[in-house]
């Protein structure tokens, strides 16, 4: 008898794992525990691994039938977003199912791929099923603020566990997208993360004279500041297509029926209009930003402060991070400095892979109408961290349409919810892709 990974994945949503950043967690350990214990009594020696108790991982490498193939990281985390309870309907962590959707923190970011590996794994256990090649498992703490408990620690300390991995799957991309075409069929539309914004999160700092607020100084730290970030916020970032985000465009549009022409900032705009909720993504990676987001100045009204600080949230696309940060720097200004709070460079895996092409072929196996097509993350995911021992990195987290046309919905948000008939197919086609590719 197969596993329901939508069943498992309430199980899992009532493990609060809650991560609050800044090394503040309920911790992933619980869980860790169990699902360890699942694979344990299917045969697997998984195993626990993280800088601290309370911050665990689990790692599981599946030997395949030939081991002399590159090897696949398939990665899932294990934290959570925090949820303030009395917003919701319902109690966050209950993995309520009802309605035709489960219900809970997590459930679609991204206890949803957590539990489809899982059954994928559990499946292969009861019936002594084995991968081609060699499938390296992690179910990874801290996703959710630096990985500095997650991904990025097991990078840096057991960088013995990648060995012979040549690609890696994980966070976002191909969930079903339904989509009104212009001869008013519908388009299932299927995008595989195969590139992500960089992220690069800046403190600035201004040094001025501080003094009595009645006295104005003649260096102000805090004016400074403002007027450094006024021409920051301002900005107008230049449109810069990558590769993949050009497919994504010209292949989305051909499959709506609609004739881009991406030579013009007016073409690229009706471009982006004619996807309709497909075009939200590609509306933030045609182009790098720079988003003014905490500021740090005074203590008192009549004191002119002097220092003033601000963070600024900076994505940028590939190849564009040497040209995004001196762009800044002439934007600041020489009177600010500036300092990294995070430092991600941006990512970008091959389309024309046997990888792609096997993520593709599992959806179409599934969905025979299914258009599946490349596209870059505006935000980041732990690829980020695996892609730094050079894995290329794609984001594949199966979901299919559901029948009654429900869709996953209050990610980081409210209500937090995803259609268990999505679930139970995706698991269908992750199971597809880990048993062929």
């Amino acid at each position: 008898m197969t596993v329901d990974a939508a069943q498992l994945c309430a199980e899992l949503i009532r493990f609060d794992t809650s991560n609050f950043g800044e090394g503040k967690s309920h911790g992933e350990r619980r869980l860790a525990e169990f699902i360890a214990e699942k694979l344990q009594s299917v045969g697997f020696q998984p195993m626990l691994l993280g800088p601290q108790p309370e911050r665990l991982s689990v790692v599981l490498r599946v030997p395949g039938r030939n081991r002399e193939l590159p090897a696949l990281l398939v990665q899932a985390h294990l934290d959570v977003v925090p949820a303030e309870a009395e917003q919701w309907s319902y109690d966050p962590f209950s993995g309520l199912i009802q309605d035709g959707y489960i219900y809970g923190r997590g459930a679609c970011d991204m206890k949803d791929m957590v539990a489809m590996t899982l059954a994928t794994l559990l499946n292969w256990g009861a019936t002594g099923e084995r991968p081609e090649r060699d499938i390296l498992v992690i179910f990874v703490a801290d996703e959710e603020d630096k990985g500095e408990y997650g991904a990025a620690w097991l990078v840096a300390e057991h960088p013995e566990l990648f060995d012979g991995v040549e690609a890696a799957i994980g966070e976002s991309g191909a969930a079903a997208n339904l989509l009104p075409a212009a001869d008013g069929s519908t388009v299932r539309l299927y995008p595989i993360a195969t590139a992500e914004r960089g992220t690069l999160h800046l403190r600035v700092r201004a040094e001025g004279v501080s003094g009595h607020g009645s006295r104005p100084v003649q260096v102000n730290a805090v004016s400074n500041l403002l007027d450094g970030l006024q021409r920051v916020a301002h900005y107008r970032w230049p449109l810069q297509l990558t590769p993949v985000v050009t497919q994504y465009l010209e292949q989305t549009t051909a499959a709506l029926g609609f004739n881009a022409d991406l030579s013009s900032e007016e073409g690229v705009k009706a471009a982006i209009e004619a996807m309709g909720e497909a075009g939200e993504v590609a509306a933030v990676t045609v182009r790098c930003s720079a988003t003014p987001t905490v500021l740090r100045a005074g203590y008192k009204v009549n004191v002119i402060p002097g220092v003033a600080e601000a963070d600024i949230d900076v994505r940028c696309v590939p190849g564009a991070e040497q040209s995004t940060l001196e762009t800044l720097d002439e934007l600041l200004g020489p009177l600010l400095s500036r300092s990294f709070i995070a430092h991600e460079s941006p990512t970008s895996s091959p389309i024309d892979s046997q990888w792609f092409e096997a993520m593709k072929a599992s959806v179409l196996r599934y969905d025979a109408e299914a258009v599946v097509v490349p596209y870059c993350m505006g935000g980041g995911t732990d690829a980020k961290a695996f892609s730094s021992l050079s894995i290329h990195c794609y984001g594949f987290s199966p979901l299919g349409a559901d029948p009654e046309g429900r869709r996953y919905q209050g990610v980081h948000g409210v209500d937090e919810r995803i259609p268990v008939a999505s679930v139970r197919s995706g698991q269908l086609v992750l199971q597809d892709f880990l048993s062929n590719v």
